[in-house]
């Protein structure tokens, strides 16, 4: 069976639903569809979303659990997924699929294939995220033999891939659970790139993959823990922190080449920059500012305060 896990949490109702239908919505596949939804303590919880919704042919499952976040929730669907799952398939609990979606995924997976990601529609966008990203060119990557059209096979490190430009949605990932059965997100990540890390540890692995140029999830709007990013904000901080975060994590947990390692710096060196800028702006405009997290960020990545002259003097330099 196909497994799809719903990581669950949500402050408004009316939501889940709109999930939940676009599964029920899917072309026939040749196997059932087992939903499980990992109620994260949402405020607005699952059962009564799904109470509100007249039908469903998808055995739907719910699970609830205390706050862990996005990738804790999906460890959870990972680790009840029935004996018989062959394909463990993301979707989050705003976002939907196109109704080919499976379809498409379990053709590409059937030719031998075992990570398969797909284009997708980012939130109030028309245009796909591979074309606005600039960072993938499907027709530099073999298309597969399946009745569908834009099904390609990756070619090239997809490791690199992300390292310089992730163009993997979560709501589009469908994997072979058989093959990849242990892996687990890495919770003590959380926001710092967890997700990416699950999947730069699949690529790592030698793992075939496949991709699908059309897109097959339109992202939605719902919980974000980086709603309100605005510069100057604590939240903007903490989005910088993380990325360098995960940054750091890549060059440890996985053996980039030297071009990939200066790569990874220059990024490093721009958001060090951006976190000096940003708290520069909070103590000119006198913000309250965030201890604890400046805190964790000196221990982190001291460097960053390095650069807090150097865009001090720009800044003036700038006003004259």
């Amino acid at each position: 069976m196909i497994t799809v896990i719903i990581p669950y949490y949500q402050n408004k109702p009316g939501i889940l639903s709109k999930a939940i239908a676009s599964i029920s919505a899917q072309k026939p596949i040749s196997m059932p569809i087992h939903v499980l939804i990992i109620d994260d303590a949402s405020p607005v919880s699952a059962e009564s979303e799904l109470n509100n919704i007249s039908h469903t042919d998808c055995n739907v499952q719910i699970v609830r659990q205390t706050n862990g976040g996005p990738g804790a929730a999906r460890n959870t669907g990972l680790d009840l997924a029935p004996a018989e799952t062959r394909y463990i398939a993301f979707l989050d609990s705003d976002d939907e699929w196109s109704d080919d979606h499976l379809s498409r995924a379990v053709a590409a997976l059937g030719t031998g294939y075992e990570f398969y990601f797909t284009d997708h529609y980012q939130l109030n966008s028309s245009v796909g995220a591979f074309a606005r990203a600039g960072r993938i060119q499907p027709n530099e990557h073999p298309l597969l033999a399946t009745i569908y059209p834009d099904l390609h096979a990756y070619q090239g490190s997809l490791l690199d891939q992300i390292i310089r430009g992730n163009v993997i949605g979560t709501s589009t990932v469908v994997y072979d659970f058989l093959r990849f059965s242990k892996n687990r997100f890495k919770v003590e990540f959380t926001n710092a790139g967890e997700d990416y890390l699950f999947w730069m540890e699949i690529a790592h692995s030698g793992a075939k993959v496949a991709f699908s140029n059309q897109c097959e999830a339109r992202y939605g709007t719902g919980v974000n823990i980086y709603a309100g990013t605005g510069w100057g904000s604590e939240k903007n901080l903490l989005r910088i922190h993380n990325e360098i975060k995960y940054k750091k994590l890549t060059c440890t947990l996985f053996p980039v080449t030297e071009s990939q390692r200066t790569h990874i710096k220059n990024n490093l060196n721009l958001l060090r920059t951006s976190f000096a800028q940003d708290l520069l702006h909070r103590i000119m405009h006198k913000k309250k500012l965030p201890f604890d997290l400046l805190k964790k960020h000196l221990q982190l990545d001291p460097l960053s305060f390095f650069h807090l002259p150097k865009v001090l003097v720009n800044s003036i330099y700038k006003k004259k």
